[in-house]
């Protein structure tokens, strides 16, 4: 039985839909509107004991000019490594020379094809059935993708059983976005990094719609990169279906571990730059800075840029920021040892006691502010979770910690835990210590060396004071 299925047929005839029906998603945009879909998006189908790598693509116009050109090229490589082919087809529209000339295709490409009419609601299937049996393809399968009608037919006859040893993970190993403003180079960065031209590149704004997800190994390591819409200034936005983009782009952001935000080196860092990394920020995603375009560029431009970079990201802690040519590929090469530094910097293992040192320290340098009139007191720290480290601390008054104490105290975690690449999440509890009555499991050694770095942060705060003065 066939293990990958893509689904190819003219544009707008339905393919996304029953995309997104076969997954179970939303990972594939859907809008009454041609050409909406450019490069080929992966899905898995797990349904009634039934699995199949699903592939959707663009759709085939004929035409080949411009867009259209890469568009069908992504198109016939889905066709190239499927096992069989869905040809979808519309009921509504009828036979046309489109799907003639698809048909040809495909019996050329001699891969085993399944002829689907979609959109046969209120239509007299028998007449759809002889309408396109003239395809020579074989008998056609009747569905619905809007509504469903046919869809669970068309599964359990048509996509093969559930291997017992089939990977669950439909997206493995690090996964990473690269995220920033239109016609910046990211699906150019993403074609250097695979190897290959797998996304769609046009000397055109908005060329990709879509987010998608390509997992890919190197090096025997796993990773799936997400490649996304460019995001504009809200007001520069006036397509509907690039409003569902943005929405998508920032999907992104929170499905990855690590963003890799590009900024476009011949124009600096502007305004869309900053509010894009505002929202990496808030996500709490590991975030890795790339200048492209930078071969190209003169030494005093270089720089101003570096002026530029210094100048509105002071607020960044430590960031990593590589200048590269994602055309020529300078640079790239060195993105995957710090992508896998930040991830496990963002997957680091948090120890109660090692969370308890670091925030005693920090109290001792510098006490909590008063609220109310009474000291804040914050008495326990424990880990909260991953990407980002996340930790919550129990204390009285923790709820009214101001905002300058509490980026005081993600600095002093970051530098302690010796982090690299990724913010850390603070959560304020009220209340006593949960784990008070407990036997304490630090060690006599444990609680002197606690003391000596207590008095050896003292000493050097004075020290600093005098020098000061």
């Amino acid at each position: 039985m066939a293990n990958v299925i893509a689904l190819v047929g003219r544009p707008n005839v339905g393919k996304s839909t029953l995309f997104n029906r076969l997954t179970r998603s939303r990972d594939a945009l859907v809008a009454s509107y041609p050409g909406l879909t450019r490069d080929r998006q992966y899905g898995r189908c797990t349904v009634q004991g039934k699995s199949a790598l699903v592939v959707d693509t663009g759709g085939l116009s004929g035409n080949e000019e411009g867009i259209d050109g890469p568009m069908a090229e992504q198109a016939r490589a889905a066709v190239a490594e499927a096992d069989v082919v869905w040809f979808m087809l519309d009921a509504q529209s009828g036979r046309t020379g489109g799907d003639e000339v698809i048909a040809q295709m495909l019996r050329e490409a001699g891969k085993t094809v399944l002829p689907i009419v979609n959109k046969v609601d209120g239509q007299n299937p028998d007449f759809a059935l002889s309408e396109f049996a003239g395809l020579g393809l074989g008998d056609p399968v009747c569905i619905s993708a809007t509504n469903g009608h046919g869809v669970r037919q068309l599964i359990e006859e048509h996509v093969p059983d559930a291997d017992q040893d089939d990977d669950a993970g439909e997206y493995p190993g690090i996964r990473f976005a690269v995220v920033g403003r239109p016609n910046v180079g990211k699906s150019t960065l993403v074609n250097r990094m695979l190897g290959e031209e797998r996304v769609v590149v046009f000397d055109q704004a908005g060329t990709t719609r879509d987010s998608i997800y390509i997992p890919f190994e190197r090096d025997g390591h796993e990773y799936t990169v997400i490649d996304t819409a460019g995001v504009r200034r809200r007001g520069r936005i006036s397509e509907k279906i690039e409003k569902f983009s943005v929405v998508k782009t920032l999907e992104a952001i929170g499905d990855a571990h690590v963003v890799l935000l590009l900024l476009d080196g011949s124009e600096g860092l502007v305004d869309q730059d900053l509010h894009l990394l505002s929202h990496v920020l808030d996500s709490g995603r590991a975030l890795i800075l790339l200048v492209n375009k930078w071969d190209g560029l003169e030494h005093e431009w270089r720089d101003d840029v570096r002026t530029q970079l210094d100048r509105k990201l002071g607020f960044l802690v430590n960031p990593y920021i590589h200048f590269i040519s994602a055309l020529h590929g300078s640079g790239v090469g060195d993105l995957f040892g710090t992508i896998a530094r930040v991830h496990a910097s963002g997957a680091r293992e948090l120890k109660t006691a090692e969370l308890n040192q670091i925030l005693e320290v920090a109290m001792t340098r510098h006490p909590p502010p008063l609220s109310s009139g009474r000291r804040i007191k914050l008495r326990y720290a424990h880990a909260g979770g991953h990407h980002p480290p996340t930790i919550v601390i129990h204390g009285s008054q923790a709820d009214a910690v101001p905002d300058s104490y509490r980026r005081y105290l993600e600095h002093c975690f970051i530098d302690a835990l010796k982090l690299e690449g990724t913010p850390v999440r603070l959560l304020f509890r009220k209340g006593d210590n949960p784990f008070k009555g407990r036997k304490n499991k630090l060690t006599e050694r444990q609680q002197n060396r606690r003391k000596r770095m207590i008095r050896h942060v003292k000493r050097n705060d004075k020290k600093r004071k005098r020098q000061r003065s």
